[in-house]
């Protein structure tokens, strides 16, 4: 399937769906934001990470920072924090480059490795696309958390894939009907920074823009 440019959806979305479907909508599709300490502080992590203007060489490994990808298969657009590429005789041919190279995604992310699969399915989403683009196959990446400063090996399972793709499914759904979810109470939600504009303790499933407008409606 090809996506419409309207339809396409940013591929760090994907971490904040399986993570929370209110929270990917009211960001995605409410346009709701809002900082905390965590969010800052995984900005400038990123920041850092995305810095394309390092382009390194260490060895038979070029390391690209911020490079920008796409799936029209997916309905998908994005940037990778670092693309390893590692220079292998069943690798793809890179422009400028000699030889032929095995890319390699790495996500990086603040704080301690997960018990769900939030994170593992942003980078199989930043493989898959580069796979479409690159016309290759990455059967693994990696996800480097800050707290222990090393790298967590994630093998890109069919499994794995096939959540991607239930999950974008699933978004484009609710992106196309602007639909957004109620909300599921969580210890998580403490710590969100969007709790104040989602409002988890009320048993509703309108859009937070709606109940505002309500709010300011009645005391007119």
């Amino acid at each position: 399937m090809s996506w419409d440019e309207r339809e396409v959806l940013q591929l760090s979305g994907l971490q904040h769906f399986a993570f929370c479907r209110r929270q990917w909508a009211l960001i995605q599709i409410e346009g709701q934001w809002a900082e905390n300490l965590r969010t800052v502080e995984g900005s400038l992590m990123h920041s850092r990470a995305h810095d394309e203007q390092i382009r390194e060489r260490r060895g038979d490994v070029l390391i690209l920072r911020g490079l920008s990808v796409f799936s029209r298969e997916l309905g998908l657009t994005g940037k990778c924090d670092v693309t390893e590429f590692h220079l292998d005789p069943d690798g793809v041919s890179l422009r400028g480059e000699e030889g032929l190279w095995q890319p390699y995604p790495v996500e990086y992310k603040k704080g301690k490795p997960k018990e769900h699969n939030a994170d593992k399915l942003q980078l199989c989403a930043q493989a898959m696309c580069l796979e479409e683009m690159l016309c290759c196959s990455i059967p693994e990446g990696a996800l480097f958390y800050g707290e222990p400063r090393r790298r967590t090996k994630v093998p890109l399972t069919q499994e794995l894939r096939q959540e991607v793709r239930d999950a974008l499914k699933e978004m484009h759904q609710y992106f196309s009907r602007g639909y957004t979810p109620k909300a599921r109470r969580s210890k998580a939600c403490n710590a969100c920074s969007l709790k104040e504009e989602c409002l988890p303790g009320l048993e509703r499933s309108g859009k937070v823009s709606d109940y505002l407008r309500r709010g300011m409606e009645d005391e007119v």
